[in-house]
C-alpha cells in the first residue's frame, strides 16, 4: 500500500511512467474501463471544489469504480470525530480516501491511520494531483519536460510548492515569480533544490520579472487562496505587476499559459491570453481526470499500467 500526500512518493521513473500511462488511459479510454471494477473510493471535501470533485468522480466512474462524497455537514475534520477514527473507519469499506483538507497534517494522521491508500487532492501546503495533470499536459504538447524551463508568477502557495517539487523530480528548469514576503516555503524550496541538483535542474525564486524570460511556458494562480477572505481589490497593488498578459507572453518568448483555475480573468491573467493562441488551459483542465485515473490505477490495480 503506498500514499500519495506530498507528491515524492513517486521517483523520476516511476513519475514517468505515471504520465505515459495517463496519456495513455485518456486515448484509450475503452482499454481501462474495468480497471477499478468492484472498487469504492471515499472521496472528502472540506472545501469547495469544481474541477476536483468532478474530475474524480466522473474519472472514478469511468475505470469502473464507484465514488462516494463526503463533505463536512457535520463540521471540520476533527470535531464530530477524531481524523484517526475517520480513517480507520473508512478503511473497513473503502479501497481508497481522496482527500480536500483545509491542513496537511490532517491528511498526515490520515494516512497514518488508513489501511488503503491516501490520496492529497489539496491541501494548505500541497496540490500534487494538479502538478500531475500540469506535467502530462506540458508533455502532451512539447514531449521531453526536461528540455523546459517553467515559470510560475504570483503568491508561492500549494501550487507553487507541487509545482516546485514535480519540475525538480522530473529535471524542469522552475522559476518563481513572487513579490517579497510572499515566495514559496524555504523548507519546501530547500527540498526542491535538492532533488532539482540530482537531476540536472535549477530552481529559482525572484521577485523580478525578467526572470521569466526564456521560459517555454507561464503559470498563474489566483492572487487569493481558497479560504481566505481578502478581497482582490485589496491585493492589486502588490500583484498587478505579475499578471500574465499578451505583453508578459512576447517579452518571455513562452509557447504555452496554464492557468490550474479557478480563474480570476483581468486579475491574475487577461481573457486576452487565456482565450488565446498559447492558452493550454482546458487542456490541462482535462487533464485532471486522466492525470487522477492513472494515479488511482498505479495506487489500486497496477497490473492495468
Amino acid at each position: 500500500m503506498q500514499h500519495f500526500i506530498h507528491g515524492l512518493e513517486f521517483n523520476r521513473e516511476k513519475l514517468q511512467a505515471l504520465l505515459d500511462l495517463a496519456i495513455r488511459i485518456k486515448n484509450n479510454p475503452a482499454d481501462y474501463n474495468t480497471a477499478l471494477a468492484g472498487k469504492s473510493i471515499v472521496t472528502l471535501f472540506e472545501k469547495p471544489s469544481l474541477r476536483t470533485r468532478v474530475s474524480f468522480d466522473i474519472g472514478i466512474n469511468k475505470l469502473g469504480g464507484h465514488a462516494v462524497y463526503l463533505d463536512q455537514q457535520n463540521g471540520a475534520m476533527g470535531s464530530r470525530e477524531s481524523v484517526k477514527d475517520f480513517a480507520l473507519n473508512i478503511s473497513t469499506w473503502a479501497d481508497a480516501i481522496v482527500a480536500r483538507v483545509m491542513r496537511h497534517d490532517t491528511l498526515t494522521t490520515m494516512a497514518e491511520h488508513a489501511s488503503v491508500p491516501v490520496v492529497n487532492s489539496l491541501c494548505d501546503l500541497y496540490h500534487p494531483c494538479q502538478a500531475l495533470a500540469d506535467f502530462m499536459t506540458l508533455q502532451e504538447v512539447y514531449g521531453d519536460v526536461s528540455e523546459l524551463k517553467l515559470a510560475y508568477l504570483g503568491e508561492g502557495n500549494n501550487v507553487a510548492h507541487s509545482l516546485m517539487l514535480l519540475a525538480a523530480t522530473m529535471g524542469t528548469d522552475f522559476v518563481a515569480v513572487c513579490p517579497r514576503g510572499h515566495s514559496p516555503d524555504a523548507q519546501i524550496l530547500k527540498q526542491a533544490e535538492q532533488i532539482a541538483a540530482v537531476n540536472g535542474a535549477s530552481v529559482l525564486i525572484s521577485d523580478r520579472i525578467e526572470a521569466a524570460v526564456g521560459a517555454n511556458v507561464l503559470y498563474a494562480d489566483t492572487w487569493v487562496s481558497m479560504g481566505d477572505k481578502t478581497p482582490l481589490n485589496e491585493v492589486v497593488h502588490t500583484y498587478m505587476p505579475y499578471q500574465i498578459n499578451q505583453a508578459l507572453v512576447e517579452k518571455t518568448g513562452a509557447t504555452s499559459v496554464l492557468h490550474c483555475q479557478p480563474a480570476h480573468r483581468e486579475y491574475e491573467i487577461t481573457s486576452e491570453v487565456m482565450d488565446g493562441v498559447h492558452s493550454k488551459i482546458m487542456q490541462q483542465a482535462e487533464n485532471r481526470m486522466h492525470a487522477q485515473n492513472a494515479l488511482l490505477v498505479t495506487l489500486l490495480n497496477p497490473s492495468f499500467m
